[in-house]
């Protein structure tokens, strides 16, 4: 529900206290690895799977990205910053989760390329094409 004061719903106004949260405790040392599984666990049983299989993917092919919560959604970073991360669904209600690349992703092509991909179960075949995309972002 959106209230005409700020124009943010209930949900992205927790997004956005959590978030703060999350940098004053990278701040202090303590946003990583042990925060991204804690809200992998946390997932409903539609969206654990996937990051779970996200999560494992990332530790055997990228074991140099270091892991943290973003917004409550488990991140990936090289260098400090934000590779790719898994919006889950039910954080905002929405019908599938993604996994989405910020800036830093090598995936340019051309004047337009996507930047955010749906996933609604993980297969052998979803984490093949998972696994390419990954390796390109990290470059």
């Amino acid at each position: 529900m959106t209230t005409k004061e700020d124009g943010f719903s209930a949900d992205e106004r927790a997004a956005m206290r959590q978030a703060a949260s999350e940098r004053k405790r990278s701040q202090a040392g303590k946003n990583g690895e042990a925060e991204a599984l804690a809200a992998i666990a946390a997932m409903d049983d539609h969206d654990r799977p996937i990051a779970e299989g996200l999560h494992a993917l990332v530790r055997r092919e990228l074991p140099e990205l270091t892991s943290k919560t973003w917004y409550g959604f488990p991140a990936y970073c090289k260098d400090g910053k934000v590779v790719f991360f898994y919006q889950f669904a039910a954080k905002f209600k929405t019908r599938y989760g993604h996994i989405g690349f910020q800036d830093v992703a090598h995936l340019d092509d051309g004047a337009m390329w996507p930047t955010a991909f749906a996933v609604t179960e993980w297969t052998d075949e979803v984490q093949a094409r998972v696994a390419d995309l990954i390796r390109r972002a990290v470059g």
